[in-house]
């Protein structure tokens, strides 16, 4: 007959596992760890850590003053606008916004080379460009849509 196997289960000290983990994690991750000195130094030098420690020194304060003002109207108000412009940008494709943005950069620049302002005649010809054209398209149907959303019982649909 065959004889049984010995066995012991060798012990570990999952406090040695970790002391392990422990010693060996600046060797690891040694780029990640100066960078993350980097970061707290910079915020240490910039007082947000300052702040942070001064927000959790006051945060019953603070907790008191929201709560202060979101029982009143106007926080309820607040939250709620928050909450649709949340919805709004949420929706919004960023890229049109993002060349939107260019743009206005773009345009502005121009502006501000301009020695003297544009007469009326060169406004007027300016208005016959089709981009012109294009964004008076545009701003005029965001203003119709404005105008509907102002009448009371009027959906946003034409």
């Amino acid at each position: 007959m065959a004889n049984p196997i010995a066995f012991v289960p060798k012990l570990t000290d999952p406090q040695f596992q970790l002391q392990r983990q422990v010693s060996d994690a600046p060797r690891r991750h040694a780029d990640a760890l100066l960078a993350a000195y980097d970061l707290l130094d910079e915020a240490h030098r910039q007082g947000v850590l300052d702040a942070l420690q001064g927000a959790m020194g006051a945060r019953d304060t603070i907790a008191g003053a929201v709560a202060n003002y979101t029982a009143q109207p106007e926080g309820v108000n607040a939250m709620r606008n928050l909450l649709a412009l949340g919805k709004l940008f949420s929706t919004m494709n960023p890229e049109p916004l993002s060349r939107l943005s260019k743009a206005a950069y773009a345009a502005l620049e121009e502006h501000q080379v301009e020695s003297k302002p544009p007469t009326l005649w060169q406004l007027f010809k300016r208005l016959g460009h089709p981009d012109t054209r294009r964004g008076l398209s545009l701003m005029i149907g965001i203003l119709t849509a404005f105008g509907r959303a102002s009448w009371p019982g009027r959906g946003p649909s034409l």
